[in-house]
């Protein structure tokens, strides 16, 4: 369908983004200036941009007025994509309807705007009202346990009673909130939906009402995993747009990766025998549940870890598993009339079924390809559950995705992907690389991917308002040694509590592992006055609420801090990263791909490992700096990074800080900002 021609007589995106900016509080900066004029060109040129953007650039608003300004000339809707719920609910509760208010005189209407999510977040009121509302879980065993049928029944109970009082049905707006477990007794995903048109509650279905709100909306608000999800198949989940803005861009790569990784377990396969049991002739049913039960076997007697090749003995299993499901879902039949408490047991145990034979026939195919250098997947066991209740899952996640991207994303709509990080080493193509797209500049006779339909793409640093030179310090303890595997050497927690003796607390440890993290809290507890939270003591939004009130207290932790923490002022001004975050080595899906990159003649732990590495670290490092009067130092205690090869390529992905190896001059500075 042909884009409707552009309305000429809007203000431009300068005019618009001064109003925004007016109506937020904030006052214009050089880089958010160059990135809303950026993302406009790219947004009238069709080509992709990739924009790194500081902490404090407000990079939101610039590419919000461009991506406004482009829906309302064009009537059209912009998707804007995220990785977390707190910059959604950052978007659409406190962004959005601003911008839109102090718009709307300049655009003659307030711009409108929704927020869309799978539908697995939306309560379903079909399930909710209907008999399997309790037990169709597929860890099923639960309820024959009296204390988890008790609290699994207070919580459904619960979101009957919300039910009847929320006007969105959106699980996010439950607080407090409920296991999944129980979220899974009122909810059902795509394929489990009647759909609108045969459901008896259609017209009220929460995620219909969600996707017609956002088909007349003129930017739409949503997360990586459903963009994914659009992008692989066939039906639009989203609205039709020309353009994506995907904010969090670092994040992109895993999440795709997330959303087209599959797992099957024997668990659910006994789940989709029990719904079929109900349906379908018994022996059929009995059938699924004995070919469950000799996979759940199977996979028992294998060590986890990554499959080079098919087991025998896991291939008869799989196969056992297709040819049992095939009958009973031939036995279900095809689609037909009847009542709708039938039509639902119906779909749900078609969902099941479909589920557990895609798994085992993707698994199957992956390995009729017998170079692993020409498999789309890598396949591997690994276990999950709580240590008294561990269990088998079999798994398969695509080598790569940044052929779906350049095919899916970047070959059919104008594309802009904005992160504080994505420059790494000093460069955009490591992160390119991953997206599909050729190095930056290359021509087009130079593509090596050959595909002259997709549009030159470029790539712009912004920079940051914080002057970092004469605001941090980057400190790396070159003469500790190397990290070993036992735990934090004493060398270590020597310079840890040195580091949080000068700055006074105000420290944030972030750490490789929560063993480490639990080492340091216990070893110096009884050696520093100051106050110690470590994560997990509480949940982790009261942890950052009570280290950011108190000047003297220190947080140390894992993962979800490298990037979740924003504390502003002087309750931070030490950051300590224990040692470079690698990726485990053992991880089946990183060496696979560091495998195929060597292969291709690359360098693949410099492209897998040291690229996963750089963005932590970075992430991790731009913590220290969120508002204009910090100061600080970042000190990461892992030699490596000095002294290492590879060295070079993490430093030039962090922000550029002052520079030192010197610990005397490292801890002077944070006793005079102590002192301050």
């Amino acid at each position: 369908m042909p884009a409707a021609p552009a309305k000429t007589d809007l203000p431009g995106v300068a005019e618009l983004l001064e109003a925004a900016v007016t109506a937020v509080g904030g006052a214009r900066r050089e880089g958010q200036d160059a990135m809303a004029q950026a993302v406009r060109k790219a947004l009238s040129s069709g080509e992709h941009l990739a924009v790194q953007a500081g902490t404090g650039t407000g990079k939101s608003l610039a590419y919000l007025v461009p991506a406004i300004r482009h829906a309302m000339a064009r009537d059209t809707t912009v998707v804007i994509s995220t990785a977390t719920i707190a910059l959604q609910r950052q978007l659409v509760d406190r962004d959005l309807p601003r911008v839109a208010k102090s718009l709307k005189p300049l655009l003659g209407r307030a711009p409108t705007f929704a927020i869309l999510k799978g539908r697995r977040n939306y309560l379903c009121l079909n399930k909710l009202h209907g008999d399997d509302a309790m037990g169709e879980d597929p860890a099923e065993e639960q309820l024959f346990d009296a204390f988890a049928i008790s609290a699994l029944g207070r919580n459904v109970k619960r979101l009957h009673d919300w039910a009847s009082d929320t006007e969105t049905g959106d699980r996010d707006e439950l607080v407090p909130g409920v296991p999944d477990n129980a979220w899974r007794q009122v909810s059902v995903t795509a394929r489990e939906c009647l759909g609108a048109a045969r459901c008896p509650v259609g017209e009220d279905c929460f995620a219909e009402k969600a996707r017609a709100e956002a088909g007349r909306a003129d930017v739409v608000v949503t997360n990586h995993a459903l963009l994914a999800i659009d992008a692989m198949g066939d039906a639009s989940v989203l609205p039709e747009h020309d353009v994506v803005v995907i904010d969090e861009a670092h994040e992109l790569v895993d999440r795709v990766t997330g959303a087209a990784t599959a797992e099957l377990t024997a668990g659910t396969v006994a789940a989709a025998a029990r719904r079929c049991g109900k349906l379908v002739d018994q022996d059929l049913a009995d059938r699924l549940a004995e070919a469950g039960e000799g996979f759940g076997l199977t996979l028992e007697d294998l060590p986890p870890g990554r499959w080079e090749s098919l087991p025998r003995s896991a291939s008869g299993a799989l196969r056992s598993i297709v040819d049992a499901a095939a009958m009973c879902r031939q036995a279900l039949g095809g689609e037909r009339r009847e009542d709708p408490e039938g039509a639902t047991g119906r779909k749900l145990a078609l969902a099941l079924l479909d589920e557990v034979s895609e798994v085992a026939v993707r698994v199957l195919k992956t390995f009729e390809q017998e170079d692993p250098a020409t498999r789309y997947d890598v396949v591997w066991l690994g276990e999950q559950g709580p240590d008294n209740a561990r269990f088998k899952v079999l798994r398969a996640a695509p080598l790569a995705v940044g052929g779906l991207l350049r095919e899916r994303l970047f070959g059919t709509r104008t594309t802009v992907l904005t992160s504080a990080t994505l420059a790494l080493g000093g460069s955009f193509d490591a992160l390119a690389r991953q997206w599909g797209l050729p190095p930056e500049g290359t021509a087009p006779e130079d593509d090596p991917v050959k595909d002259k339909d997709v549009p030159r793409w470029k790539g712009m640093d912004v920079g940051s308002p914080f002057a970092h030179a004469r605001s941090g310090i980057l400190y790396t303890a070159k003469h500790l040694p190397p990290p070993g595997r036992d735990g934090l050497a004493p060398a270590y927690l020597d310079e840890i509590a040195e580091l949080v003796d000068a700055a006074g607390g105000r420290t944030l440890g972030l750490f490789s592992s929560m063993r480490a993290a639990k080492q340091a809290t216990e070893a110096l507890r009884g050696r520093l006055s100051v106050p110690l939270l470590c994560q997990g003591d509480d949940s982790t939004m009261l942890l950052v609420k009570r280290f950011a009130e108190d000047e003297e207290t220190c947080l140390f932790g894992t993962l979800s801090l490298w990037q979740g923490v924003d504390v502003p002022g002087p309750s931070l001004s030490c950051v300590i990263i224990d040692r470079i975050p690698f990726p485990r080595p053992d991880d089946p899906l990183v060496s696979a791909r560091q495998r195929a990159a060597d292969a291709r003649g690359g360098n693949g732990f410099l492209t897998v490992s040291a690229t996963h590495a750089a963005l932590l670290l970075a992430q991790g490092a731009g913590r220290l700096l969120r508002g204009m009067n910090d100061r600080g130092v970042v000190a990461i205690l892992d030699p490596r990074i000095a002294t290492a090869r590879y060295g070079g390529f993490l430093r030039a992905s962090l922000p550029p800080f002052w520079q030192t190896t010197d610990p005397e001059k490292v801890r002077a500075a944070l006793r005079r900002l102590r002192d301050v």
